[in-house]
């Protein structure tokens, strides 16, 4: 097939790699060494590269032939000769685990630079023509947090807002939202942005120690949309975690009889809305996006009514017959939530205060909360992406991988949330990856550009390659092999030519 001639730039890919080494093997493929992988397109070619990152982990556990770093799903121990004193100061430094460098998840790019992030407080900035590992960032140097998410969101002017947890700091747990500026003042070019970070707001979590997990967050023109769920961590049961000789995952749970609460800040005024807002308990991990209209605040999200997805990618059940044995017990379901943010206060207990067209319902209770219900979108897709300029707007296309009852996605699918049409691509063996929009120079409409994925194959004999689609028809336009093996990866972004410094920078 052929490409686009304007599509120059990098695709830059993370996702675990190795999950072996020496004679130990991690528990978990969330847990595998990150493995960063691009595709440059140059005047109508593609080049592929591929390289481990370099991070402290990576570097500590090659040097020992083993696993010395713990990762979420795999506690590991120190060398069994050392002696008693060091290992029981071993024990005691784990109280607040020392988290881990494998930054394995997403790209994230802060004014010129990119850094690969996951969701512990350090992340690694990168070259990402190179894939070289360059300085590690320490997020809690600069605001209180042990966690962030690997999925930032950007405004208009380049700042990055991104939310992290902050656990029993002085007594109180709780959720932080931060902004880092794309670039710091000329007089101070020396200092990194990460020094001008800036505190937005907090909200308390309902429980000092069981904090709820979160992997991302959503954004309106005016708002910022945090969903705390009923999936936790155990604050106690991590600090004891390496005695008890289990993984920090272990001491996740879901809480299926509790609520889901919504939480809105108003960007401006950094204020919480009073009002509660919750539904029924679910587990989710991807906001789509969401925007405003007449007084409420619409969003979507992919959510589970149980935490069963997780569970899935431990090693011991990724077998050969991976594909057929492992149903998920929850599908993943596109829900749309619309939130009257403004509404008849003197309406009655039990009206539906949504006023929009929509099967979606926020019921008024007697003690003033407001209990909402979603519109069902479609079901069975995952690794939502849109066109981000329509981030935080109304919006119509989804790019999605499809699940079903599999963890493995096994088609792309481009979905209409206004017509509810959806398109797919698929062929038989094909593993494709989350899939990344690039909008064409001279778009006019939503759709106007390509969806790049890279496909994996469950036959040894095929080679992966990476596949362009034309986002409006889904039609495809060519596919790039690559003749090395390549892995199954998380997320990633494309970066455009003119954002990429050039060598002698």
């Amino acid at each position: 097939g052929r490409l686009p001639t304007w599509l120059q730039g990098i695709l830059l890919r993370n996702g675990p790699g190795m999950h072996t080494i020496g004679d130990t093997k991690y528990n978990h493929w969330f847990d595998g060494l990150a493995l960063l992988h691009s595709f440059t397109f140059k005047n109508g070619e593609v080049y592929y590269r591929s390289k481990y990152l370099r991070s402290d982990t990576y570097n500590c556990n090659i040097e020992a032939k083993r696993i010395v770093v713990s990762e979420f799903g795999t506690m590991a121990y120190p060398d069994p000769c050392k002696n008693i004193f060091a290992k029981a100061f071993s024990y005691l430094s784990h109280t607040i685990p020392e988290f881990t460098d494998n930054c394995l998840i997403n790209i994230m790019k802060t004014g010129d630079d990119f850094y690969a992030v996951s969701e512990t407080n350090f992340i690694r900035k990168i070259n990402p023509q190179t894939l070289e590992t360059l300085e590690k960032v320490d997020y809690s140097k600069y605001v209180a947090v042990n966690i962030a998410t690997s999925h930032p969101h950007y405004d208009s002017a380049g700042n990055i807002l991104n939310m992290g947890t902050s656990i029993a700091d002085k007594g109180k747990t709780k959720y932080i939202l931060f902004k880092i500026p794309p670039s710091v003042p000329e007089k101070e070019k020396k200092k990194s942005c990460f020094k001008h970070l800036e505190v937005v707001c907090s909200i308390p979590s309902r429980s000092l120690l069981h904090p709820s997990y979160y992997h991302s967050f959503g954004i309106t023109e005016n708002y910022i949309v945090f969903i705390e769920q009923p999936f936790r961590l155990d604050i106690v049961k991590m600090a004891t975690a390496y005695i008890r000789g289990v993984s920090w995952a272990s001491c996740l749970s879901f809480h299926k009889e509790d609520k889901t609460w919504f939480h809105f800040v108003d960007k401006k005024t950094k204020k919480e809305v009073s009002t509660k807002f919750y539904t029924d308990a679910m587990v989710l991990f991807h906001h789509i996006n969401g925007y405003e209209e007449d007084g409420h605040i619409i969003f979507d999200i992919i959510a589970y009514t149980d935490n069963s997805l997780y569970d899935m990618f431990y090693l011991k059940n990724l077998r050969k017959d991976f594909k057929e044995s492992s149903k998920l017990t929850s599908i993943p379901t596109c829900k749309r939530f619309v939130v009257p943010l403004q509404y008849d206060k003197d309406a009655e207990v039990g009206s539906n205060l949504v006023t929009l067209p929509s099967t979606a319902t926020a019921v008024k209770e007697k003690d003033g909360s407001i209990y909402c219900q979603p519109e069902i979108l479609c079901e069975g897709i995952e690794l939502p992406r849109i066109n981000y300029d329509y981030n935080g707007k109304k919006y119509k296309c989804i790019f999605a991988t499809e699940v079903q009852w599999s963890p493995v996605p096994t088609k792309i699918v481009k979905f209409n949330i206004q017509t509810k049409e959806m398109l797919h691509w698929g062929e038989d063996h094909c593993w494709p990856s989350e899939p990344v929009f690039v909008p064409s120079p001279d778009a006019r409409e939503e759709d106007d550009g390509i969806v790049l994925t890279c496909v994996v194959m469950s036959d040894p004999k095929k080679a992966p390659f990476l596949l362009f689609l034309d986002a409006k028809t889904f039609k495809e336009l060519g596919r790039a092999t690559v003749d090395v093996e390549m892995h199954l990866d998380l997320h990633g972004m494309f970066i455009p030519e003119k954002d990429l410094k050039t060598e002698t920078e």
